[in-house]
């Protein structure tokens, strides 16, 4: 056989052997990566989400758990797959997957870990709940889901805003329905010349008719206004189970019933209005040639 015919057949015979031992790697790796992954899906994750429903934890911490224990199985699949790939290798895979990771992280340190420990703050201390409606720097919504990193909130124009953890975890965050009762205020205004004693009497009467206004507390009425044009007395009234769909509601029947009361009685409203006086001067000069 010709020499080189003969180096090229075992260059040929190695290349092919090599082609071989990498197909079976490959074959290895997406065999173990898919068992496992399918595996932790369909038997791990859901074991995470029922323990932890078992024990009464909300929906927020459930999606957190979910994704976190969807995060575990991926890294483990591939984790798997490349020691079942390269045998000998399985410490290497180790060692790069986790600096990979650590360099992941590391950039992603400032918003993404900040983000999450702010997220897990949220599900420990519980300021809102999925399904609370919270109000935030002049934003308000109803929570429907608290994640990892982000929290989505449902805005009352049917809007979705994904806010992340932080923001809502580092500033004041108001939450109306944390508590079984809501108390509402809102300012009468009456004319000088009206009785202060029988309009207090009117909201007070007109709070007591309404079926969805709490007799206890009771409603108060307080002066708290001498306006420029108006007195204005200020009604605190209460309602139970707030929603703010029913609270708006509320609200506006309840002060279109003083609306109507007052002027059946005779009691003025009145409203500031301003007059602009005084006069225009002409300057006529003539002009010189």
């Amino acid at each position: 056989m010709d020499p080189v015919a003969l180096q090229v057949g075992i260059d040929v015979g190695a290349v092919f052997a090599d082609a071989e031992v990498y197909l079976r790697q490959l074959v290895n790796f997406v065999v173990a990566f898919l068992l496992v992954y399918i595996v932790g899906r369909l038997a791990f994750v859901p074991l995470v989400k029922r323990a932890l429903s078992a024990r009464g934890f909300d929906e927020g911490v459930l999606g957190l758990a979910d994704s976190v224990a969807a995060g575990i199985v991926l890294f483990a699949a591939v984790a798997v797959a490349f020691s079942v790939a390269v045998p000998g290798a399985s410490l290497t895979a180790f060692a790069a997957l986790g600096g990979a990771l650590a360099l992941a992280i590391g950039f992603a340190a400032q918003d993404l870990i900040g983000n999450f420990v702010a997220g897990v703050f949220i599900l420990k201390d519980e300021p809102f709940r999925v399904g609370d409606w919270i109000e935030w720097n002049d934003t308000a919504g109803r929570v429907e889901e608290i994640d990892l990193r982000v929290s989505r909130v449902r805005t009352f124009d049917n809007e979705q805003i994904t806010v992340p953890n932080g923001e809502l975890a580092n500033n004041a965050v108001k939450n109306p329905v944390a508590y079984d009762t809501l108390r509402q205020k809102f300012v009468f205004g009456i004319g000088y010349d009206d009785d202060i004693d029988q309009a207090t009497d009117i909201l007070v009467e007109e709070a007591e008719a309404h079926g969805e206004i709490l007799d206890d507390p009771a409603t108060s009425v307080r002066l708290t206004e001498l306006g420029d044009s108006a007195v204005g007395l200020q009604s605190r009234f209460w309602i139970d189970d707030p929603d703010r769909s029913d609270f708006v509601r509320v609200r506006s029947e309840y002060v279109q019933a003083v609306k109507e009361r007052f002027d059946a009685e005779g009691i003025d409203m009145p409203y500031v209005h301003r007059q602009l006086t005084g006069e225009v001067e002409v300057v006529e000069e003539l002009a010189e040639p």
